[in-house]
């Protein structure tokens, strides 16, 4: 493919990219475009009755099984679930793993977040980010010759203020699939996300009811992103095909990464007319 593009996401937990970003994952790699997911943890604490090794191990293959159903990449680093640090060695992984996969495009969380792990993973990124120039810093990995763009996924976090988003695509044509990725991550959308939410008892007993339960919710949300994002919708479509979007995922764009310019907007998101 001539003008192929490298889109990387870290996320902090193995769902975390998916449920925020998966959307543009499945667009971007129905394209013809390299995509990879990084969870930053091996999640195995992220359960009310198992953790260790044994979850660590069935996250890894709910990754997988996610990765499989969008067609990208997925690397789940081997670091416990609610210790990952901003340490100079992480800083280290995060940029071998930058250069390797030469990305043109790094999406991760805002920095401002309630998890650590998250904020952190956040953090890690930015402090990676122009260091993945520098030839001299882990100087056996090959450094880029230029700094990818960074972006934010949404949030609805509103200290020390509020996500605003600078792309919003349409993922109404890949809904579906993302949510078969989800659907993959047992262990979170039907075991302990509903249990730390004090609603496990709703979850259904048959694969097809759970799936239906999930993407009830799950489309809510995608849903009102649409609708916080409307005017950018109607801006970057057109009037009709804006104000007809029902699920969307947006981003906000990162002042650490490269400069995003008319020229690298319209290469970075090649989904509008």
């Amino acid at each position: 493919m001539a003008d192929q593009l490298r889109i990387l996401a870290f996320g902090a937990h193995p769902d975390d990219c998916d449920i925020r970003a998966g959307g543009l994952a499945i667009k971007y790699a129905r394209l013809g475009h390299q995509v990879k997911f990084v969870s930053l943890t091996n999640g195995d604490t992220g359960h009310f009755s198992i953790g260790g090794g044994p979850l660590a191990r069935r996250r890894q293959a709910e990754a997988q099984c996610s990765g499989r159903n969008a067609g990208i990449e997925y690397q789940v680093v081997d670091i416990h679930n609610g210790q990952l640090m901003p340490t100079v060695e992480n800083r280290w992984l995060v940029v071998r793993i930058i250069r390797e996969f030469r990305p043109d495009l790094v999406i991760t969380n805002r920095p401002n977040d309630y998890h650590p792990d998250h904020r952190y993973a956040s953090q890690l990124v930015a402090d990676a980010s122009y260091t993945v120039t520098i030839p001299n810093v882990q100087a056996l990995t090959p450094h880029l010759m230029y700094n990818p763009v960074v972006a934010y996924w949404g949030d609805s976090f509103r200290r020390p203020y509020p996500f605003t988003p600078d792309v919003a695509v349409s993922i109404d044509d890949v809904v579906e699939t993302k949510l078969s990725m989800l659907h993959c991550h047992t262990s979170q959308m039907y075991e302990w996300l509903p249990y730390n939410q004090n609603k496990l008892e709703q979850v259904p007993e048959g694969d097809a009811e759970r799936r239906a339960w999930m993407a009830e919710q799950r489309l809510t949300v995608m849903a009102k992103e649409a609708d916080r994002a409307r005017d950018l919708l109607v801006q970057l479509y057109g009037e009709q095909r804006g104000r007809a979007v029902q699920y969307a995922e947006s981003l906000e764009f990162g002042e650490y990464g490269g400069k995003v310019d008319e020229v690298a907007f319209r290469r970075l998101f090649p989904f509008f007319d």
